[in-house]
């Protein structure tokens, strides 16, 4: 059809064999190409992309927003589908963004955010319904934010922007424990991009903030309704603001040492 638009799909990866394979599955029928930024993976992510004939490009990491601008600037295309690795589109999105690509009106499409959490659908918290803006016009956005909570931007406000039926399929942690590394190591990255920036640690928010995120998620978004699951999930979700600012605490410390 002349008058469809390209799509690349663009992905960063580290250590994704295990989810890997289901992301380019998805992406295959949707996107013209598919260009995956790799940190060195020690696992077979290499040689599962390589099946895919991928564009695969070995970057030392860079940071989230960073390596995933990179990324971007690795397209072809000037209209990307971003996920990460442990990401898929469902069937209904699929279908969505192949309409779209005969059809694309405007700058960026946003889409939920499904997520999976120790072999459950979570679909309350703070994790569903989860925005993402994701199928977007690269000339016009890029990755913003503060590490490792990282979003897509559009350059402009007066930008367009519409929703696309189904769901963005992300597999999280499949472990209690993963979860458990996964908060230690996340807050560690929110403090540092914290303390780069300036902000302070005062005792209020150390006793304020995890508490408000507990009872927002738990309560007013109803992670009570997800179970034993939910629960953690609220409970972490306090417990990564809690560590987040403690360990921005201490680095002021150890500048004053």
């Amino acid at each position: 059809m002349k008058n469809m638009i390209k799509l690349s799909g663009v992905i960063i990866t580290y250590n994704e064999e295990r989810n890997i394979e289901k992301c380019l599955q998805s992406l295959v029928p949707v996107v013209d190409e598919i260009v995956v930024v790799d940190s060195f993976s020690s696992d077979n992510t290499k040689s599962i992309c390589n099946k895919y004939n991928v564009k695969f490009i070995e970057q030392k990491f860079l940071g989230y927003i960073e390596q995933k601008n990179f990324a971007l600037s690795q397209a072809s295309n000037d209209y990307v589908v971003s996920l990460d690795g442990d990401e898929s589109l469902s069937e209904a999105l699929q279908e969505s963004i192949i309409s779209l690509k005969k059809n694309w009106k405007l700058d960026g499409y946003y889409s939920n955010r499904f997520n999976n959490f120790c072999g459950q659908w979570i679909k309350h918290s703070d994790w569903y319904p989860n925005k993402k803006l994701r199928v977007f016009d690269k000339r016009k956005a890029q990755w913003k934010g503060i590490n490792p909570h990282d979003n897509v931007v559009l350059h402009n406000s007066k930008d367009k922007t519409g929703y696309l039926k189904g769901d963005i399929l992300h597999l999280t942690y499949q472990t209690y424990s993963e979860f458990n590394l996964k908060t230690e190591h996340f807050s560690t990255i929110a403090a540092k991009a914290y303390y780069n920036l300036g902000k302070k640690a005062p005792l209020w928010k150390i006793l304020f903030n995890p508490t408000w995120a507990f009872f927002k998620a738990y309560f007013l978004r109803l992670g009570f309704l997800d179970g034993l699951n939910g629960f953690i999930i609220c409970v972490q979700t306090a417990n990564i603001t809690f560590l987040k600012y403690t360990k921005l605490r201490e680095l002021y410390r150890n500048e004053e040492k």
